[in-house]
């Protein structure tokens, strides 16, 4: 014991003289040294093991990470451990895809050894895995993974809860630079921006070439931008922006996957690590987790969902399940809570993912945090095989790892409401309601009163007003309709109303369109007001009876020359053309101001030699001069067209009769003559819209042919096209008043007229009234229609 003790007081008097102290230094760190080295040994074993995942699992280096740990656990080994074995068994495997096409990739900046490629790549994806800040991440990249492919700087980009981005890391931006782009406010549109908005991210060939603002825009103004959003989980914590200072060629298929792997990257360490400047970004709020987010969906009055994300084997987002929903919850379809409670989103709603994109908008605010609301949102839920629709007003929110649904479904009760207050509103007496998607049609008991129909009867659809109505009062219908159904615009109009027991009364009738979010119709509303027993409307006549009698006089004779005149020179109404295997009909609808007599005229008569003429035209101008000019010309159209002559030249006659007989007039004209024994048909037109031809469910206006205009110049020629036509053609004749529009060009409005064509009725007579119903047209002129159907 002496002796030991003795050495012991030898050991501790040499190490405190300075000579024993230095020697203790020196061991202590050889054996930190040697501790550093096995350490980084085995972090290099871990790091390759990591590679091999990456490329076995076709994943994110942070998702490997995580599978190598979570790995090492299930086996009851430390990860390095783990890692030798991943080693071993994937010893003799080659290389893969990704890491092979980088090495290509970086062979001309490191020809002599492309392993110390693949170490820079390594190294990169360790440094970022075990960086205390997103500062270092931004340098291990570039330094390691981005310079070898010809990159200058980078940029990593964290997203807020306000849609605002901060710059967390730069690297290769000078230190003014970086701060001038410390934060960029939401709204601002910039290359990072930009990268938000599509998956693939936005690959920028040149900055100069786009004109978008972003971070060291003045050093490297033509040079490539990439912009990949940073996302783990199917959300988006960031934007990793890599700049090139020369133009950048499209990339090969393994370099972007590459590039999105560095993306990962990024958001695991922008999901992990606080910013190491508090001031510098701003500091996330904390979110409330799901049983907060389930209490606050119970305290809402509204229905609402909580969404809680649902990931496949592969850690991307696949769908949202339905975690909880609150007592106020109506499905669209009529089912109980317990029937969507937890189920998946998709399953619950297959049609989500259709055309109301509701899926969509849901994993968007789930991955940039930006809320979504729309008001009057189509809504659709599948229900044994039957698509169910609905109208919401919704309200997207992401709360934590979870989304809030709120939706407001117009029930039965809200629909009742809203027909009585718009009742109360117009002031009428029997009010309706049609649903144009499901087709369901609404009336209160006095509509019902008020056609002289019992109550188990079905609804009458406004569009099948005509059918009840006075045949005299047809036009004003149909222009009444064209503005509701069509240019979607409020509007009334008064008829006389035959009910089924012979009684005749003058109703008027006032509807409104209801649009949805995407301004599409789905809903009409209005009323019919009985105004023939209105006192009110009694006394007012015979109060104002004296003073307006001679003003009515006159307008009523003015009114009645008019009208002579307009069925002296086309009859409303003719009898149907009797031509073998050919239904011919033709259509006159005046202007909306009747004592404006315009020029408008059409023809559709047999020749003694067996062939169909066939013209429509239209004089300029309005007025006595503009009727009798076109009685004229289509006289004399008759006339010449006994000669036997074709088309082109009967037009070339015509024009010398336009331009010489009637005061120098002109006039649009299209002229055709069709046989029935071969069924073709020879045209030709004076500055006319080409005739349109329906075949099956497709139409389309003739091949234009070279024309001018009638009364121009003394002589003119015109060139003829022949068509043949087949059995259940429908050929179409019109005048510019039934298409034309003052807000858009011929060519739009002309668009809109073969899509209604394409519809083929049973009868030609209905196909004609189909088109003056859904006429567009908004300048008030004449309109002349003739159709030839082979038969």
């Amino acid at each position: 014991m002496d002796n030991r003790s003795a050495v012991d007081g030898d050991d501790r008097d040499g190490e405190s003289s300075p000579v024993g102290r230095l020697a203790a230094t020196v061991e202590r760190l050889r054996r930190e040294v040697r501790a550093a080295q096995a350490e980084a040994d085995g972090r290099a074993l871990i790091e390759l093991a990591k590679g091999i995942l990456v490329e076995r699992l076709r994943c994110g280096p942070a998702q490997a990470s995580r599978q190598l740990a979570e790995l090492a656990a299930q086996a009851g080994v430390t990860s390095l451990e783990f890692a030798v074995e991943v080693i071993n068994q994937a010893s003799r495997d080659k290389l893969s895809e990704v890491t092979s096409a980088f090495l290509a990739a970086t062979a001309a900046a490191d020809p002599p050894d492309q392993s110390s490629s693949a170490v820079r790549l390594r190294t990169a994806e360790s440094g970022a895995l075990a960086a205390d800040d997103t500062q270092a991440v931004a340098d291990s990249l570039l330094e390691h993974a981005l310079t070898p492919l010809g990159a200058e700087a980078v940029a990593i980009w964290a997203l807020g809860a306000d849609g605002s981005l901060a710059l967390a890391g730069s690297a290769g931006f000078s230190t003014a630079e970086a701060g001038r782009w410390r934060h960029v406010p939401p709204g601002v549109t910039t290359v990072a921006r930009r990268g938000l908005t599509e998956r693939a991210g936005e690959w920028i060939r040149s900055l100069s070439e786009t004109g978008l603002p972003s971070i060291g825009q003045h050093h490297h103004p033509d040079g490539g931008r990439v912009a990949v959003p940073a996302e783990t989980g199917g959300r988006i914590h960031g934007v990793l922006e890599i700049v090139w200072s020369t133009p950048l060629e499209p990339p090969p298929a393994a370099i972007v996957r590459q590039i999105e792997a560095l993306a990962e990257l990024c958001a695991h360490t922008l999901e992990t690590n606080t910013p190491q400047h508090p001031d510098d970004i701003p500091s996330p709020r904390v979110l409330p987790d799901v049983a907060e987010l389930m209490d606050l969906a119970d305290g809402l009055h509204d229905p609402a969902l909580v969404l809680v994300p649902h990931r496949g084997s592969d850690g991307h987002l696949v769908d949202f399940r339905i975690h909880h929903v609150n007592s106020r919850f109506l499905d669209p379809a009529g089912r109980p809570r317990g029937a969507v409670n937890g189920a998946l989103l998709l399953e619950a709603y297959p049609m989500a993912a259709g055309h109301s994109e509701l899926f969509e908008r849901v994993e968007r605010v789930y991955a940039t945090g930006e809320p979504f609301r729309a008001h009057r949102m189509r809504l659709t839920a599948l229900v044994d095989d039957v698509p169910l629709a609905a109208v919401a007003d919704v309200n997207v929110s992401r709360h934590g790892d979870s989304v809030l649904l709120i939706w407001r479904i117009e029930d039965e009760t809200a629909r009742l409401a809203s027909l009585l207050q718009h009742a109360q509103r117009l002031g009428r007496i029997g009010g309706f309601e049609e649903n144009l998607l499901t087709g369901e049609i609404t009336w209160n008991g006095q509509l019902y009163h008020l056609y002289g129909r019992p109550l188990s009867d079905a609804p009458v659809a406004l569009e099948e007003l005509p059918a009840h109505a006075h045949p005299d009062d047809g036009v004003a219908i149909g222009r009444f309709l064209r503005t509701v159904l069509h240019q979607r615009r409020p509007a009334s109009t008064a008829f006389r109303l035959q009910r089924p027991d012979g009684v005749t009364r003058h109703i008027r009738v006032v509807a409104e369109p209801v649009l949805d979010s995407a301004g599409q119709l789905y809903m009409l509303r209005g009323a019919y007001q009985d105004i023939s027993a209105h006192h009110w409307t009694e006394v007012a006549l015979a109060a104002t009876r004296d003073q307006l009698a001679h003003s009515e006089q006159q307008a009523s004779e003015r009114n009645r020359l008019t009208l002579q005149l307009q069925h002296a020179i086309m009859p409303p109404t003719r009898a149907p053309l009797e031509v073998p295997g050919l239904d011919v009909a033709v259509r006159y609808r005046p202007a909306e101001t009747q004592h404006l007599v315009g020029g408008d005229w059409y023809d559709a008569v047999v020749l003694p030699s067996g062939l169909v003429l066939l013209c429509v035209g239209d004089v300029a101008g309005h007025g006595i001069e503009a009727a009798t000019s076109m009685v004229v010309l289509r006289n004399a159209l008759r006339g010449l067209a006994v000669t036997g002559a074709g088309p082109a030249q009967l037009l070339s006659w015509l024009n010398m009769v336009a331009h010489h007989l009637t005061g120098a007039v002109t006039a649009t004209a299209v002229c055709g003559l069709y046989d029935p024994e071969n069924h073709t048909l020879r045209w030709a037109r004076a500055g006319h819209l080409p005739p349109v031809l329906v075949r099956d469910s497709e139409a389309a206006p003739l091949p234009l042919v070279t024309g001018l205009l009638l009364g121009a110049v003394p002589e003119a020629r015109y060139e003829e096209h022949e068509v043949q036509l087949a059995v259940d053609d429908t050929l179409l004749m019109y005048t510019d008043g039934l298409i034309e529009r003052r807000d858009r060009s011929v060519e739009e409005s002309l668009e809109q007229f073969l899509t209604v064509a394409r519809a083929v009725p049973p009868t030609l007579d209905q196909q004609l009234d189909r088109l003056l119903t859904h006429s567009r047209s908004d300048t008030d002129d004449d309109t002349c229609i003739v159709g030839i159907r082979v038969a």
